[in-house]
């Protein structure tokens, strides 16, 4: 059964409810791909001892003392909360009558698009996330290594050539028929 085609009226309209949506929320949020950062505005005069942040693996809360959060719930998935931070800076100016609290959530995860930041929270659209182009250079070595190797393999595919993993394999393969003349291989099949 095919999907049903949304025409662009219906997009826009999707994405309009969406953006309205977000823009209700008690703070502004985005993301990476490997992280995630949210802010709340507070009045200016506030100190970093006048809020209580609270970052757990799988919940925050957020907002100043004595008065009920201003973000609070169930995190939408785990985060590392030794690696997430938050600060209070001062809103546009110095002399600004607001402030931000910053916070700085640390993916668990870091290869999904959160659809919302706690789960009683109206969802985006993941799905029309245009990631901004990071340069290999400046992931560490492990996950360099995992992304060049998926590149790689997506290329090959595209060609209609092995993987890395099968190429790896027929090479294995090959080194042992050589090994062994002896053994008939015409009717090998590759797992």
């Amino acid at each position: 059964m095919a999907d049903k085609e949304v025409s662009p009226a219906e997009e826009a309209a999707a994405r309009a409810q969406q953006q309205v949506e977000q823009d209700a929320l008690p703070y502004k949020w985005t993301q990476t791909i490997s992280d995630l950062d949210i802010s709340i505005t507070v009045p200016g005069n506030l100190k970093g001892r006048d809020l209580a942040v609270d970052i757990k693996k799988d919940s925050i809360s957020a907002g100043i003392k004595g008065q009920p959060p201003i973000l609070h719930g169930t995190l939408a998935h785990a985060v590392r909360p030794d690696d997430s931070t938050w600060t209070l800076a001062t809103a546009g100016g110095a002399s600004s009558s607001e402030k931000v609290v910053e916070i700085h959530l640390d993916k668990g995860n870091k290869m999904e698009w959160w659809a919302h930041v706690v789960t009683s929270a109206p969802k985006i659209d993941v799905t029309k996330i245009v990631p901004e182009n990071s340069k290999l250079s400046e992931l560490d070595g492990e996950t360099r290594t995992m992304v060049e190797k998926m590149m790689f393999d997506q290329r090959q595919k595209e060609m209609g050539l092995p993987s890395s993993d099968e190429q790896k394999k027929m090479d294995i393969l090959k080194k042992f028929q050589e090994q062994h003349p002896e053994m008939d291989f015409s009717k090998a099949k590759m797992q």
